[in-house]
């Protein structure tokens, strides 16, 4: 107050200096000449000249007092000035705030909030692109409270997540890459256990080879390999892809369930009639699935035997995606010994006599089979190595050899071939012979006589050989016949044409041996 108060005083000592001398502006106004200054002032009586120097005395201290007021003033406007800050947000105005700091703080409240709110998900606050210009006004009063509840409500949030898509269609939604691969990891470890890591990080294409064929085809003869069984490939058929979104918290989903979503798929149960000329292989065909769907449905079924009427169960479940799987498999089995056989003229026909007993050998079988998510699509003999070669068993036989019998050394059926099927439990039931495709003339395996000839159940258009020594060989889905019951054949002499009779999946033949009654491996004998 000190500033004001000076100031009044100054104001006063200027009215009383005009009212002493307006009297002789006044006379000046009436015509009279102006005198100098000076000479005026010699003119002057001695009081009013000590008059005058109190005047100008009055205002020396007027003019002091004036600046000493003026200072006070301005460090009075200072201390009542302060700075506000202008916020907007996205380019429009919101309101003021005293610091910026308390914008800050609501939005990182918000986002704690936020967080708390939803649990486990990725949220974000859209805060949009907040500003501010700076402002120093006197006595000023930001409106902080009013702002930060105006940018509050101009507030929003979304969550982010990952779409798992199979074939550009959306399965799911899940919160990070991590959960999503270690779901696609899982799916696969559905059909090859132990071989995918569900915690690693899974590339998600078509095929994730898992081993380098120069593993696959590495050389047995140079090491025994263990029997066993080894998943070399998985992976997708369907395109999968993850793509991180904005999404509605609400949205994403656990991992269990997208995992179920994806492994159970849709099932749309099927009924079939079975019609005239209809086997299981067929029907297979028919409704593009695995015969092991077939069998696994319907385990009445007994020796591939269905009859027009029967009515069969083909529901399968489509899961999401096809994971598929190479395995590759390996088995030891034994090498029949041969038989050498020497002729005796002296010993009637049908007597003989062992000289030396054989001994069996060992052989290492390698197959490839394909699955699509766990039913067999294709198998493929692809090595064959013996590690230990048979020592033939040597028998004296009469030199008087009927016609018919067989030498107990077996022939391939099938010239160029290749086996496509092995021997062994397949779709959960017994193959009791093995498949292979090749040059489609058939030939008989070993001398003997053809004891069948004619269609019979599952095999379509069959041949039945009897080798006359224990032996006889089967040969299935022919489509025509070169010999009829009773005739004899030599080793190699054309029995039949291949074909896809019977309950068969394509062209090719099935080759059985049966040694006194008892179904053996074609491949201990081949």
């Amino acid at each position: 107050m000190t500033s004001f108060k000076a100031m009044r005083h100054m104001k006063k000592i200027w009215d009383q200096t005009v009212r002493y001398f307006r009297p002789m502006r006044e006379q000046d106004s009436n015509g009279k000449t102006e005198q100098d200054p000076s000479e005026e002032a010699a003119m002057l009586p001695v009081w009013r000249r000590k008059k005058t120097l109190a005047i100008g005395g009055a205002l020396i201290l007027l003019t002091t007092a004036g600046l000493v007021g003026t200072q006070q003033y301005n460090a009075y406007v200072e201390r009542n000035t302060v700075d506000i800050y202008h916020v907007y947000m996205n380019g429009e105005k919101v309101g003021t705030v005293g610091n910026p700091e308390e914008v800050e703080k609501l939005v990182a409240l918000e986002t704690e909030e936020l967080t708390q709110a939803h649990p486990g998900k990725r949220m974000v606050l859209d805060t949009g692109a907040i500003t501010y210009e700076d402002e120093r006004v006197f006595k000023g009063v930001p409106e902080t409270a009013s702002t930060l509840t105006a940018l509050e409500q101009r507030f929003t949030s979304h969550a982010v997540g990952v779409e798992v898509k199979v074939d550009g269609k959306v399965i799911g939604i899940v919160n990070d890459q991590e959960t999503a691969d270690n779901i696609l990891a899982r799916v696969q470890s559905k059909y090859a256990p132990g071989l995918v890591n569900e915690q690693k990080e899974l590339k998600t294409v078509k095929t994730l080879s898992l081993q380098s064929s120069s593993n696959v085809a590495e050389d047995a003869a140079a090491k025994e390999e263990a029997p066993g069984v080894q998943v070399t490939e998985v992976g997708f058929v369907e395109d999968v892809a993850i793509d991180e979104v904005d999404i509605d918290p609400a949205k994403i989903s656990s991992a269990d369930d997208i995992y179920k979503l994806i492994v159970n798929g849709s099932t749309k149960p099927t009924k079939y009639v079975v019609q005239s000329g209809d086997c299981v292989g067929c029907i297979a065909q028919k409704f593009d699935i695995s015969p092991q769907v077939i069998y696994e449905n319907n385990p009445w079924i007994e020796g591939d035997r269905i009859t027009v009427g029967d009515e069969l169960d083909l529901t399968v479940i489509q899961p999401e995606v096809t994971v598929r799987t190479v395995e590759r498999v390996i088995e030891h089995e034994a090498i029949t010994a041969p038989v050498e056989i020497v002729k005796n003229d002296k010993m009637r026909v049908g007597e003989s006599k062992t000289i030396k007993e054989g001994v069996d050998g060992k052989q290492s079988l390698t197959y490839l089979i394909e699955k699509q998510n766990g039913y067999v699509v294709s198998e493929e003999l692809v090595d064959k190595v013996v590690l230990q070669e048979p020592v033939a068993a040597v028998v004296e036989k009469g030199t008087m050899v009927v016609l018919g019998e067989g030498t107990g050394r077996f022939a391939m059926p099938v010239s160029g071939y290749r086996i496509t099927s092995k021997f062994g439990k397949r779709w959960g039931r017994m193959h009791n012979g093995i498949d292979m495709i090749g040059n489609k003339t058939i030939m008989a395996a070993d001398s003997g006589v053809v004891e069948f000839a004619g269609r019979k159940q599952g095999l379509g258009i069959a041949i039945i050989i009897n080798h006359k020594n224990g032996f006889k060989t089967v040969y299935g889905h022919l489509s025509s016949l070169k010999v009829s019951k009773g005739d004899k054949v030599e080793k190699g002499d054309s029995i039949g044409i291949m074909g896809n009779t019977g309950n068969s999946t394509g062209t090719h033949l099935h080759f059985e041996i049966h040694k006194n009654g008892v179904i053996q491996n074609p491949l201990k004998y081949l």
